[in-house]
């Protein structure tokens, strides 16, 4: 199966076409085409993301992204044979009725394919939610104008089950993503997935390939929230958590003494759940009793602050994980490029249970996992390609 996907739930635009057999037994994938962008630059002068802008962004990365993904694929090819392509007046009526909120998308998208041949796909993957509901749609539109354009079929993916599959996604680092044989990870049930993001932090119990159950949430800030919020106060540029992450292994490095205490939030709680609006308050009033901050006393609130998140985290899925009896351990989400979180849960594997943590370069929000959640559905699910349901935003949209 030849998956085109596309990403654009909050900040990253990104496109890809994959390769996918094997099964659910020894799931594997190819990377043929592989495009990227990041909008941090231009959201980091406002401390946070403007989901406007980043429909705007999205809107006019899409067209570019996804012909350098069809030229790295081999499937960006002109029709010789006829001016039109696959275009007709019909088609261009529909298209321009789906993108008609998107600015110039249509003639955007017009100006790169006019004259293209249809590539050989059979599915388009694209991001429902949760996530920034503008930019969402954006994604959903352009999957929708290609599908008509194409004639191919386009299904809505959950982001947070990409994180999920991910790590079905390894790759040689050392490589371009793009070039890399993505070798098969097999999961063993049941697992736990931890996901942590900018805005989630949940766990899931995971009994087999789309049978999830959320078990334990935030109550307040998601981690990767709680980073930024932090790195606010200690003055740190955005994203605030690559920050505290930096200034965090300054201190151990340097071995500082350790002079500020924060709490461990429902670290004994009865409950699966987290908050992290408290540690935060804790940081703040910690800041104000201090006064003025020199650079050590913010390495050292930075190391406290990664301490208490991580104590946190890794109490919490030793909880579940003992509940469940779990055989694999999934930490997803763009917070896990955290080099202290990494270390923390590769330290939790044993001979009863296998931890699985994507590459760095696949931790962050992309088109690859949403590709491979793409998938496992089509596997776990007769009907998830030729249902052609209707396909709409959900900022919301939980795992079930």
């Amino acid at each position: 199966m030849i998956i085109l996907s596309i990403e654009t739930s909050c900040d990253e635009t990104a496109v890809s076409i994959v390769e996918a057999k094997g099964g659910l037994t020894e799931p594997h994938f190819d990377v043929l085409g592989n495009a990227l962008f990041s909008q941090i630059a231009t959201h980091a002068k406002y401390g946070g993301v403007f989901p406007m802008m980043a429909k705007r962004e999205h809107a006019q990365n899409l067209p570019h992204l996804l012909v350098t993904a069809l030229t790295e694929a081999k499937l960006y090819n002109k029709n010789q044979e006829s001016k039109d392509g696959p275009w007709n007046e019909e088609k261009c009526g529909v298209m321009q009725k789906i993108l008609e909120r998107e600015n110039d998308l249509y003639e955007d998208l017009k100006n790169v394919l006019e004259n293209v041949q249809k590539p050989e796909i059979d599915v388009i993957a694209v991001t429902a939610g949760p996530g920034l509901e503008p930019a969402l749609w954006v994604g959903i539109s352009f999957a929708k104008a290609l599908g008509v354009l194409w004639d191919i079929p386009v299904v809505p993916v959950n982001h947070m089950e990409g994180h999920i599959t991910s790590v079905l996604l390894k790759t040689d680092e050392r490589l371009m993503i793009h070039e890399s044989r993505i070798l098969n990870q097999k999961i063993q049930f049941p697992a736990v997935a931890l996901l942590i993001s900018g805005g989630h932090t949940e766990l899931v119990e995971i009994s087999d390939w789309g049978k999830y159950k959320i078990v334990g949430q935030t109550r307040d800030d998601a981690v990767g929230e709680a980073f930024d919020k932090v790195a606010r106060m200690l003055s740190l540029p955005y994203p605030g958590g690559p920050e505290i992450s930096r200034l965090a292994e300054i201190a151990r490095t340097k071995n500082l003494p350790k002079v500020a205490k924060l709490p461990r939030p429902m670290i004994h709680s009865d409950n699966f759940d987290f908050s992290f609006s408290g540690l935060k308050t804790a940081v703040l009033y910690y800041i104000h009793d201090h006064g003025d901050l020199s650079e050590i006393d913010k390495e050292d609130i930075a190391r406290e602050f990664e301490d208490s998140v991580v104590d946190v985290l890794v109490e919490k899925t030793k909880m579940v994980l003992t509940e469940t009896g779990a055989k694999t351990l999934i930490v997803a989400g763009g917070v896990i490029s955290n080099k202290k979180l990494r270390e923390s849960f590769e330290q939790m594997e044993t001979a009863d249970l296998c931890v699985k943590i994507p590459g760095k370069n696949m931790a962050t929000d992309n088109a690859l996992m949403i590709a491979s959640a793409c998938y496992i559905n089509s596997l776990t699910n007769s009907s998830f390609i030729s249902e052609k349901a209707e396909i709409v935003a959900n900022g919301n949209l939980r795992l079930s």
